[in-house]
């Protein structure tokens, strides 16, 4: 007797065997990757301009580093430029008759102040009083304009600044009143070109003075003055000869630069020093303080904050473009899944698991974020450097900002693509084929 074997009936809790690997519908990654791109390429208008928000953001952020940086970058260069640690001490305001005659124009700080400084404040390492005019330093027939500095020796030192041709002048050419000078870089190719003029004679005030040696270049001051267009000569050569002044204030100075040690805290050292000037000028309890004491690092650090509060702005704007861009994606990534319903559910049908479904659509909303963010970093890059070359912005490009700004575009693209995803994975097969 013949068994006719009847079909095998399956419940719904039976699985049904998995397709060979050939005729799976699931893709790997790198198949995934490629149908992402074909899926962009079909559609490389929308694509663009889906796009445009992360370029817009990511080319701000890296514009926003390139101008913070190279803004810090020359804030560093001008404190280092001043000296480390630099305060400057002048006379305060004078008042005569009740009229306000302003700071500094009666002589109240000498030479003999800035020796004691040195040797009574223990924070500091040195300090220099100075005495400066503007006069006319001539060289045959060429003759220039400039600030005139008459200082000690230890002024270099307190400035920090060396020499690029010849040599400083000594303590004994400052005690003995040598006439002896050296110029700052602007100075020297005025007066001598491309001339050494190391050795060679200028005039100031028809006094000769023999060069000695040529400064080296310095740039501009957080407060935009040309620190090198100055000559410097002793001291004592410049009360004497060509700075003269009554005999009551022949020791007198201008200003005071004071070098403070490294690693003091430079608001208790200013505080020290009014002190010290308050008890060496024998001021009363009741009475304003004789002199002014400014920290040249705080003009530095104004300008600093000013340049951390424009890349704060450029921060936003740009934050605000990624998010305007992720939700670009989220958008068209919806329309995406709107239009591929069919095919979506043809391949749920043969076998595609929703995580082959998730892993596609994600990687299509990465890859065109990091397309905008591709466009954006050679953009931002080459805003930055016409902004240095056309508008003289100091830029600084951070690359380390690049890549982590091309990784934020990544990521928008995969926080922004994920609901969508989301939704395209957990479509119903049946529902997604009856789709018009």
């Amino acid at each position: 007797m013949n068994v006719i074997a009847r079909p095998e009936t399956r419940t719904a809790a039976t699985p049904l065997p998995p397709l060979p690997a050939g005729r799976r519908a699931g893709l790997s990654y790198a198949e995934a990757g490629g149908a992402a791109l074909r899926a962009l390429a079909a559609n490389k208008l929308r694509a663009m301009l889906t796009s445009l928000g992360i370029f817009i953001g990511v080319a701000a952020v890296i514009v926003t580093v390139a101008v913070g940086a190279g803004a810090r970058q020359q804030v560093l260069s001008q404190i280092q430029s001043l000296g480390a640690n630099l305060l400057l001490v002048w006379g305060s305001n004078v008042r005569m008759g009740g009229v306000s005659l302003g700071a500094g124009q009666r002589p109240n700080i000498s030479w003999d102040d800035a020796q004691a400084i040195a040797r009574e404040v223990a924070a500091v390492e040195a300090a220099a009083g100075t005495i400066r005019q503007q006069m006319q330093v001539v060289n045959g027939n060429q003759n220039w304009s400039t600030w005139v500095l008459g200082a000690d020796p230890a002024w270099f030192d307190v400035h920090e600044w060396s020499v690029a041709e010849g040599r400083f002048f000594s303590e004994e050419e400052a005690a003995g009143g040598r006439k002896v000078a050296l110029l700052g870089a602007t100075v020297a190719e005025s007066l001598f070109g491309d001339d050494n003029p190391v050795g060679r004679e200028v005039r100031i005030r028809a006094t000769p003075f023999e060069v000695v040696g040529v400064l080296a270049r310095k740039g501009q001051n957080p407060t935009g003055q040309d620190q090198d267009d100055v000559v410097l000569v002793p001291f004592w050569t410049a009360r004497r000869s060509i700075m003269g002044a009554s005999r009551a204030f022949a020791r007198s100075v201008g200003s005071i630069s004071v070098k403070v040690a490294e690693g003091e805290d430079m608001a208790a050292v200013e505080e020290e020093l009014r002190a010290f000037f308050r008890q060496r000028h024998r001021v009363a309890a009741n009475e304003a303080d004789t002199v002014n004491i400014r920290n040249l690092s705080e003009i530095a650090a104004t300008r600093d904050a000013s340049a951390r509060t424009l890349s704060l702005l450029l921060a936003a704007v740009a934050a605000v473009s990624l998010l305007v861009g992720g939700i670009g994606v989220m958008n068209i990534m919806l329309v995406s899944v709107t239009e591929r319903t069919r095919e979506i559910g043809l391949r749920l049908a043969v076998g595609a698991r929703p995580r082959d479904i998730l892993r596609q659509f994600l990687l299509e909303a990465v890859l065109l974020a990091l397309l905008g963010g591709a466009i954006g970093v050679a953009a931002g890059i080459g805003l930055s450097m016409a902004l240095s070359a056309w508008g003289g912005w100091p830029v600084l490009i951070q690359w380390n900002a690049v890549a982590l700004a091309v990784g934020v575009s990544g990521l928008t693209g995969l926080f922004f693509g994920w609901w969508p995803a989301r939704r395209a994975a957990a479509l119903d097969p049946i529902q997604a084929l009856r789709h018009e």
